[in-house]
């Protein structure tokens, strides 16, 4: 195979790979958005059904056990006032997974 050859089916492959194939219908956008409005909703409905400790485990450990982590490495003069401001200041990472 070809230099040219080679370039082209690699071209083609990322046009495939990039395109939607149902954009001229609009299709997989309105998908796209239904269905995290879909999951959104349901997370949001399964987590206030779970019990305590499993709601907690889903929403509030996993940010805490990381401030914490670093509460301890640190050791701040204000523990509370770090670990609230660890909190705030990276709480859009975990807000995702809600």
């Amino acid at each position: 195979m070809t230099d040219e050859n080679a370039d082209a089916e690699q071209a083609m492959e990322h046009a495939t790979a990039t395109e939607n194939p149902h954009a001229e219908f609009g299709l997989t956008d309105s998908i796209q958005r239904t269905l995290e409005q879909e999951k959104s909703s349901k997370q949001k409905v399964d987590v206030q059904a779970l019990p305590t400790r499993a709601y907690l485990d889903q929403t509030v450990v996993p940010i805490l056990l990381q401030g914490l982590a670093v509460l301890a490495k640190e050791r701040p003069l204000n523990p509370i006032e770090y670990l609230a401001a660890f909190l705030l200041k990276n709480k859009s990472q975990f807000d995702e997974r809600n």
